[in-house]
């Protein structure tokens, strides 16, 4: 049974979504400076990186990332290769996979190679998922979706159908996954976003790891 890490590193380097904020990591207090410990400080923005989506992130009043269900988050997942030369993901490509029965949907796309490339610029071409699948999905009775870039949405739409398609459906979003060594097949998903209580709780990042299941 293997073990796939399927989470960006955070690093001040790293590409976040344009408008997002930075990231920041400093040293609070060093051994090395006479401190009794090493303590890091942290500041970055609740969507750096591999992240979760709550509902909260579009929806005025709707759940938060405080009090997400994990069992959505936990459990058998398809991961679903979408064509290289694809450059959104729609309801056609859906309809040539085998998904029924399926609950979680991860797809990998050409935007896992951006990955190789830690500190490269925000990538605005990214490939992303269209409204009819957001939809596709929903009625297939699918409960959580991922993607292998910084948002499931096209870069500046005019507005943020497939997010609001998801999220008014209770669908959970992953954001940021980095599938490069995976490949399409089933495993078992295990993904557990910060337990964040301030803000308005839109969202938070998560460590998360792909189970093979053979």
């Amino acid at each position: 049974m293997r073990i796939y890490d399927v989470s960006v590193p955070i690093s001040e380097r790293m590409p976040t979504y344009e408008g997002d904020p930075g990231v920041e990591i400093k040293q609070w207090a060093t051994i090395a400076g006479g401190d009794a410990a090493n303590v890091t400080l942290l500041h970055f923005g609740a969507h750096t990186g591999t992240h979760v989506d709550a509902p909260a992130h579009f929806i005025e009043g709707a759940a938060q990332v405080l009090t997400m269900q994990l069992d959505v988050l936990i459990g058998e997942a398809r991961v679903v290769s979408i064509p290289e030369d694809a450059r959104s993901i729609t309801a056609a490509h859906l309809s040539a996979q085998d998904l029924g029965g399926a609950t979680r949907v991860l797809f990998r796309t050409r935007n896992s190679e951006f990955w190789s490339n830690p500190t490269g610029a925000f990538r605005t071409d990214f490939t992303y998922l269209e409204p009819d699948a957001a939809h596709a999905l929903v009625q297939m009775g699918v409960r959580l979706v991922g993607i292998d870039y910084l948002s499931v949405e096209k870069f500046k739409p005019e507005r943020f159908e497939t997010h609001q398609i998801l999220l008014s459906n209770g669908v959970v979003i992953i954001e940021g996954l980095d599938l490069r060594e995976v490949s399409a097949g089933v495993y078992e998903l295990i993904c557990l976003p910060l337990k964040i209580a301030g803000g308005t709780g839109d969202g938070a990042p998560a460590r998360t790891v792909l189970r093979s299941t053979e």
